[in-house]
């Protein structure tokens, strides 16, 4: 007789993905207008008008460094809510900015409070998963991002546009407080550390910033994000360049509906059969897109690309970060989270920089065939850093902390 499964949609998870998905609606409705209103408001250059943007992801990795270490500590719930007030404060203080280093100083601590309150979220969920369901449960919380970054973009730019920048302000401030009022409702586990596991956590040492058992699989998801962050900044430009911008204009929504698809099966493969044969095929599907991509003279073949880097990307962000808490002790769930993210965090904003180098010299289709080639040697990365020691399926990989 099969087993009965842990339940994993109970209330206190359902609430824990609602209020992430509203603090990531927040960042992606902001994100996309803030270089329109800095150029708007303050006559701010195009690279003052980028860093607007680009300085929140300079606060999230402070907020990573700092939530990680603390959370256990300072407790689960303690720090989401210093996270959500923090947020709802700093989202109110937009309608006051009155220069541009106003701007900059919001957005800065803005990113801190979104990286508190986003570990705390990350946490509590893991904490809610069943072990037995880790790939699947984290898979299905990863959708409440993915929604959030198909819908966000296109909701705040076609606010700016009908409407203003405020109008979106007004909206972040009333998803901050629906947010705030949420995490009343939820029950979250509280962890309690034994003596040794506060000592252990104590100090200023590289361990108590990093998990470093995650640390391998969060290396392998930095590069993964770097390669993402080409199609996050360019793919507008791209499609511009090729005459495939209608096109263009679907494909995230195609990215996010493969996500959405994919996930219950990915996350069960994961689960049942071990990370390897969920991350290999993960990655060589994500170089495909790249190859697609590079390649697109026709808005089919654009889109088909978005096919097949949702499979890869999608499910490759959702294993990546199931396995970095797998890996790690319970009492640092926590620090493996922040680690994955912050790792995830330097990729995806610091990768436009680095390629921005890149496109002048081999253009955009040169860049996203170079991409498809890092992510095909990516495979033997994988495998040297992670994919051998979980041959035998995770479970029994030496290291690993099984609840």
């Amino acid at each position: 007789m099969e087993q009965k499964k842990e339940p994993l949609w109970t209330k206190d998870f359902l609430l824990v993905f609602g209020v992430n998905f509203l603090l990531f609606l927040s960042f992606y409705l902001l994100v996309v207008i803030i270089p329109v209103y800095a150029k708007g408001e303050f006559n701010a250059s195009t690279s003052m008008a980028g860093l607007a943007s680009s300085i929140f992801v300079v606060g999230a990795l402070m907020g990573r460094l700092f939530g990680g270490s603390a959370i256990e500590r300072i407790g689960r719930k303690k720090l989401l809510f210093i996270g959500l007030a923090a947020f709802l404060v700093l989202t109110l203080l937009y309608f006051i900015i009155n220069s541009l280093a106003v701007l900059l100083f919001i957005r800065l601590f803005h990113g801190i409070a979104f990286a508190l309150a986003s570990t705390a979220t990350g946490t509590i969920a893991a904490s809610l998963i069943p072990n037995s369901r880790r790939g699947e449960g984290t898979g299905y919380y990863g959708v409440s991002i993915i929604i959030a970054s198909a819908i966000g973009p296109f909701i705040g730019l076609l606010i700016t546009d009908r409407i203003s920048a405020e109008a979106n302000f007004i909206i972040c401030s009333v998803l901050a407080l629906v947010t705030l009022l949420a995490a009343l409702f939820m029950n979250i586990p509280r962890l309690v550390l034994t003596a040794e596991q506060m000592k252990e956590m104590k100090g200023l040492k590289l361990s108590n910033f990093l998990e470093p058992k995650a640390v391998p699989i969060s290396i392998i998801s930095f590069v993964m994000a770097l390669g993402y962050s080409s199609v996050l900044s360019y793919l507008t430009f791209y499609a511009k360049e090729i005459d495939l911008v209608e096109a263009a204009s679907l494909f995230f929504i195609v990215y996010a509906v493969v996500v959405i698809l994919s996930r219950p099966f990915t996350g069960r493969l994961f689960d049942v059969k071990g990370v390897n044969i969920v991350m290999y095929p993960a990655i060589i599907a994500y170089a495909i897109g790249m190859v697609l991509l590079s390649q697109a003279h026709s808005g089919i073949i654009l889109l088909l690309a978005g096919v097949f880097i949702g499979l890869g990307y999608g499910t490759l962000q959702s294993s990546s970060q199931a396995l970095a808490i797998k890996l790690s002790p319970a009492h640092r769930m926590g620090l493996a989270t922040s680690t994955f993210y912050i790792f995830v965090d330097i990729g995806i904003g610091f990768g436009p920089f680095a390629l921005g180098f890149i496109t002048p010299l081999v253009g955009f289709r040169g860049m996203y065939l170079l991409i498809a080639a890092m992510l095909a040697a990516s495979v033997v990365l994988y495998h040297l850093l992670v994919g051998r020691q979980q041959k035998n399926g995770w479970e029994k990989a030496e290291g690993v902390s099984v609840e």
